[in-house]
């Protein structure tokens, strides 16, 4: 068995969509240390975590935004 061809488990692809979904942009220095990936991959996976990091922080604040002025509406009984 030749262990020196195969990546490494975290390099592997389930390993960085599975980190992506936990921790979001922090997987990104597991990215851009792979070493089977082209620059231009590594710089159009970058784009996409990021975009896809600040729609969910916009959904998030709205969110949070909605629920605090829910809260702050008067109560009439």
């Amino acid at each position: 068995m030749d262990n020196q061809n195969q990546p490494k488990w975290y390099f592997k692809t389930w390993s960085l969509v599975a980190s992506f979904l936990c921790v979001g942009p922090f997987m990104l220095p597991l990215v851009w240390k792979h070493p089977r990936l082209s620059k231009k991959s590594k710089i159009i996976i970058t784009a996409v975590v990021l975009i896809v990091t600040y729609m969910v922080a916009e959904s998030l604040l709205k969110s949070l935004k909605t629920i605090t002025s829910y809260y702050q509406m008067p109560v009439d009984i």
